[in-house]
């Protein structure tokens, strides 16, 4: 991660930055527009809407998308020609910033500040004073003059932090602690489309043998006790029909989800996690879709009465894969983690460009942002990269992130990660 000289060290230079709102009076004229200026969010660029100003020396940047990536919510005010913005601080406390066009003085939860410039409107929008909403709101801003960039870090934030904990995790077993939930990846669907405790496939989910004192059971009651949530993940591909056999024929069906309830319910296991993938590639993505939404309605009517959720690991819109209707199985699961990753070499750090699209085809569909999680594969993600993909999850509104896997996490990386997010509850 590129750590940021602190607003209070910035050039002498203000910056400022604009949001979208109606038409107005005290407008600035577009001949002040300054050379390209390039705003990064988080080390990836943040896309904006209106050209940034210059207004008597001063750069003036667009702030609605800003604001809307930083998870504050601005609204203007007609009857006063103001901004209201209402978010979290550093430390994650409520902040509530006005501010009203052409006066060079704001206020942060009713304590009046001094503004280096006052706020203009240009082109149907408000330019606000950077640096101020910068510190009420905590972010870290800087000036890359020679390379007219804004470089921003969002600060930290609570998210549902997601691990998955498959054979070879127990060396991190600690890191249970700092997950809202962890997924225990210890079945999978064989080439019978049966479900299997042992590694039939070479894919290494199996149910392990115990270490010492520490058994499956053991673990997944540790896991509990501590107050995350535990869901047992089976891994179904579809390389040689396996996984769509499973879905399609009632008899496997029926037995698959009698196999995953009882599992579930004889070890403690808090919800399901369904990692099915490849679906849509041999088979019509239409009759795909059909198939898994068919046998995750009927999975969650049987599991529900007992308390156990349901949720799925689901590839990106934007893969090769189109056998996952989002939008149908938002409704039924509690949670989907996007698995943004594999485009190309799946052992570098994956295209940020790529995984934004992915997020934005995964809220296009309507599922609630609140019910996406952004997977995360430290076998590719290092720890410059992994806050770029953190911010990407942050700067969307989702619900929080999923770290494929538990026992390959470096010291770096779980620095970076600390720096960036924190699971909810602390």
């Amino acid at each position: 991660m590129k750590l940021l000289k602190p607003v209070q060290k910035w050039l002498p230079a203000v910056l400022a930055s604009a949001i979208l709102l109606p038409l107005g009076a005290q407008d600035v004229s577009a001949a002040s527009a300054a050379p390209a200026v390039t705003i990064v969010l988080d080390d990836v660029k943040l896309p904006v809407p209106v050209s940034p100003i210059n207004r008597n020396g001063t750069i003036l940047l667009p702030f609605r998308k800003i604001a809307e990536a930083l998870g504050v919510n601005a609204v203007w005010v007609p009857a006063t020609k103001s901004v209201v913005a209402k978010g979290k601080g550093a430390g994650g406390q409520a902040v509530e910033v006005h501010l009203t066009l052409g006066q060079k003085t704001a206020t942060i939860n009713e304590v009046k500040y001094a503004l280096n410039a006052a706020p203009v409107m240009s082109n149907d929008s408000v330019l606000v004073p950077l640096a101020f909403f910068s510190q009420a709101f905590g972010a870290n801003v800087s000036w890359d003059g020679p390379a007219k960039t804004v470089r921003v870090v969002s600060p930290q934030r609570e998210m549902r932090l997601l691990g998955f904990y498959a054979v070879g995790a127990y060396s991190q077993l600690a890191l249970t602690n700092d997950m809202n939930d962890v997924a225990f990846g210890w079945t999978q669907v064989d080439y019978n489309g049966e479900i299997a405790l042992k590694d039939t496939t070479g894919d290494r989910w199996y149910w392990p043998q115990p270490a010492g004192d520490d058994t499956p059971e053991s673990i997944v009651a540790q896991v509990n006790a501590n107050g995350s949530g535990s869901y047992l993940a089976v891994l179904g591909k579809d390389g040689k029909g396996q996984l769509m056999k499973m879905l399609t024929d009632q008899t496997l069906r029926d037995a698959s989800i009698e196999r995953l309830h009882a599992l579930a319910k004889d070890n403690a296991f808090g919800g399901i996690m369904l990692d099915f993938e490849g679906l849509g590639w041999h088979d019509d993505p239409v009759m795909a879709q059909s198939a898994l939404n068919a046998y995750v309605k009927q999975l969650v009517a049987a599991v529900k009465p007992d308390g156990i959720k349901v949720s799925l690991a689901v590839p990106p819109l934007n893969g090769e894969y189109k056998g996952y209707d989002y939008a149908a199985l938002a409704k039924m699961a509690d949670e989907l983690v996007i698995m943004a990753y594999d485009y190309g070499d799946n052992k570098k750090p994956q295209p940020n460009a790529k995984v934004d699209e992915a997020i934005d085809k995964a809220i296009a569909t309507g599922a609630p942002q609140s019910k996406l999680l952004l997977a995360i594969n430290l076998d590719a993600e290092n720890e410059t990269s992994v806050d770029d993909k953190l911010g990407l999850a942050k700067r969307h509104g989702l619900g929080g992130a999923a770290f494929w896997r538990l026992g390959i996490f470096t010291d770096a990386e779980r620095a970076a990660i600390g720096r960036t997010a924190t699971k909810i509850g602390g």
